[in-house]
């Protein structure tokens, strides 16, 4: 709740008992999850809050480090914590849609390695793969 709020505060934007009760409803649960997973959750605890606010907050908890947003190749944007997360890659299945996550700290070696040497400075990341899963290519 402190990194929203500082986040809020710096940017001269209101903290509201609906941005807190957003944060902490896509907090308590893991995965993937659009803005309509978490809608229909937050709205469930408080009829009050409009679709539009919890597009708008997660927008918020992305730019402030919270949450990421994450392209399973489905044309719907999902959102992923951050928070107290250790970073990972993904690969999705273009058939089924399933996304596995991984980490590869020789991957992360060698982003890293790369950046250096050419003097970048990392804000963010992400890899995501796009392919066939081991249970996809067995079914065709």
């Amino acid at each position: 709740m402190q990194v929203l709020t500082d986040y809020l505060r710096e940017r001269n934007l209101k903290i509201t008992p609906h941005r807190e009760l957003i944060l902490e409803t896509f907090l308590e649960h893991e995965g993937h999850r659009s803005v309509e997973d978490i809608y229909r959750s937050v709205k469930g605890l408080d009829p009050r809050i409009g679709y539009t606010t919890v597009y708008r907050t997660m927008k918020i908890l992305a730019e402030c480090g919270l949450a990421r947003e994450i392209d399973l190749a489905d044309g719907i944007t999902r959102y992923e914590h951050l928070f107290n997360h250790e970073h990972h890659d993904h690969m999705i299945c273009m058939e089924c849609g399933a996304s596995i996550e991984f980490l590869d700290p020789e991957i992360e070696s060698v982003q890293d390695a790369a950046c250096e040497q050419l003097g970048f400075k990392v804000l963010d990341h992400k890899l995501q793969i796009y392919g066939v899963c081991r249970q996809c290519q067995t079914v065709n």
